[in-house]
């Protein structure tokens, strides 16, 4: 499948009447398990990024060019539409516009450029500041110049509705609107009455990060404008933990054996590395039986 193609599946998704949960993914495995399992959207978040890569925290210590490596991994190992997040696209407006650049060419369906000030100042209190609306403005208009395949889905990513309420929200969101985005990636929703009022308000798309089970309803949210809700990332938190655990197996001296339930069979780790694939490349192209 071409990127084109992937973008153009994403870009249906959008276009859709139904909400729909990507697959959280991290790596060419998890991307290629996540595909096996049926999904067609993937989602690698900055966190699980940052914690793959570099095994830090999500503080935006990782930097664009480690990013979209990791990116191009991703969608070279699988077919899945990959959206990311790119935080605050690393730096000011120009800055967006090589990231766009950049991660177009390693691949990605859709990305998204936020309104939080990253990475945080010096002094700065707990909890996040925002952009000024001028330049959220700058920056997704930059976002939106730098596209060179037109199916490429840019998404604005809104924090104001936690941080200065929903009002504030709405201007954002409008502003996603005149800058010609595709859809609006709303964080910090808790209530079924913010998501009515921006839907009601802003005539795009619809993206939300986890959700309350209050407002986790498929049915709502896609009557009201939601496309894509997250569920958290998951996946690498329980890849993490079944690391640990096997190493903690064996240094305590148990055994491989004692493992192989919990191991992926045989015929998975054929999927997992496209085994079938290279044995045909192996046979038709270095004649090998």
């Amino acid at each position: 499948m071409t990127l084109t193609e992937r973008r153009t599946r994403y870009r249906n998704v959008l276009a859709g009447s139904e909400c729909i949960h990507p697959a959280s993914v991290f790596d060419p495995i998890s991307a290629r398990m996540a595909e096996a399992a049926g999904f067609e959207i993937g989602m690698m978040a900055g966190s699980t990024a940052s914690g793959t890569v570099l095994g830090a925290p999500d503080i935006v210590v990782l930097t664009l060019t480690e990013f979209a490596e990791q990116i191009h991994r991703i969608t070279r190992a699988s077919s899945l539409s990959l959206m990311v997040d790119a935080d605050h696209g690393y730096g000011n407006a120009l800055n967006v516009m090589r990231t766009v650049e950049e991660l177009e060419a390693a691949g990605v369906s859709a990305l998204t450029i936020e309104d939080t000030l990253l990475p945080p100042r010096f002094g700065q209190k707990q909890g996040e500041e925002l952009i000024s609306v001028p330049e959220f403005a700058g920056k997704l208009n930059a976002a939106v110049v730098a596209r060179q395949d037109p199916s490429l889905v840019i998404i604005g990513r809104i924090a104001a509705l936690r941080s200065e309420g929903l009002q504030a929200a709405i201007t954002r969101g409008k502003v996603c609107v005149d800058a010609g985005v595709d859809g609006i990636f709303l964080t910090g929703a808790r209530t079924r009455e913010e998501i009515e009022a921006i839907h009601k308000e802003i005539p795009l798309p619809l993206l939300l990060g986890s959700t309350p089970p209050t407002i986790g309803d498929r049915a709502f949210l896609g009557a009201h404008g939601v496309r894509i809700a997250l569920q958290g990332h998951v996946p690498f938190a329980v890849a993490v933990k079944a690391l640990y655990d096997t190493y903690k197996h064996l240094k305590g001296g148990g055994s491989p054996a004692g493992l192989k339930d919990q191991a992926a069979s045989e015929e998975l780790m054929h999927v997992a590395l496209n085994r079938d694939a290279y044995r045909r490349w192996q046979r038709d192209y270095l004649g090998q039986p």
